[in-house]
């Protein structure tokens, strides 16, 4: 395979696996070792075994974080402090894309940054969409709601006081009470039920939250 071949089949954001590339080719092991030589020579970088990102040069857009870590482990969808983030209801800097997935845990490490996975069961995925993070580039998301159901159910004693306080999370608009209580309801936790009631309690006080 030529690399204009190569820039013709893979996504404007230049992230592709290994399998979109092996259909129709009659040595797979040529295909890899033009691989490798590409990640030599710059061209490309190898995210993780099976998954790669065009180089600056070549790829038309920047690959969107939350888009990476959907091809780093496709059983898995942003959730936790990335997605409270991104809906604006915690007032920190994320330096790491968190996800949740059915596989087992892991931290990576990438040219593009680091992701976390947490495990979840897969009873307890729900709650999440695949929405449009950049023009052209799609990812899946938790909700508001199940992001912080996620973040309270995985993280110990998450239902005290001083840690919900120190979270310092704000009730925006897309964050819907009824849902919320839905969410609760069907993780099933006592712990998260808890935090939730604790939460409600400090953003009527400060917010006026329902």
């Amino acid at each position: 395979m030529r690399l204009e071949e190569l820039l013709a089949r893979v996504p404007p954001n230049g992230l592709f696996r290994t399998g979109q590339l092996l259909a129709g080719q009659r040595s797979p092991d040529n295909l890899r070792r033009q691989l490798d030589r590409w990640v030599k020579a710059g061209k490309i970088a190898q995210l993780r075994r099976g998954v790669y990102l065009l180089a600056a040069p070549y790829a038309a857009v920047p690959a969107h974080p939350y888009a990476i870590a959907g091809a780093l482990d496709r059983a898995s969808y942003v959730s936790l402090h990335s997605a409270l983030a991104h809906y604006g209801m915690i007032p920190e800097y994320v330096p790491v894309t968190t996800s949740v997935t059915t596989r087992r845990p892991q931290q990576l490490a990438t040219p593009r940054g680091r992701f976390l996975f947490r495990h979840l069961p897969p009873r307890r995925m729900f709650g999440f969409a695949e929405v449009e993070v950049a023009s052209d580039q799609r990812a899946l998301l938790a909700s508001a709601e199940k992001a912080l159901i996620d973040l309270l159910y995985l993280t110990p004693h998450s239902d005290r006081l001083p840690y919900l306080r120190e979270l310092r999370l704000t009730p925006v608009e897309s964050l819907d009470s009824d849902r919320l209580q839905a969410a609760v309801l069907r993780t099933g936790s006592r712990k998260v039920e808890h935090a939730v009631r604790l939460l409600r309690g400090i953003w009527r006080d400060e917010d006026g939250w329902p």
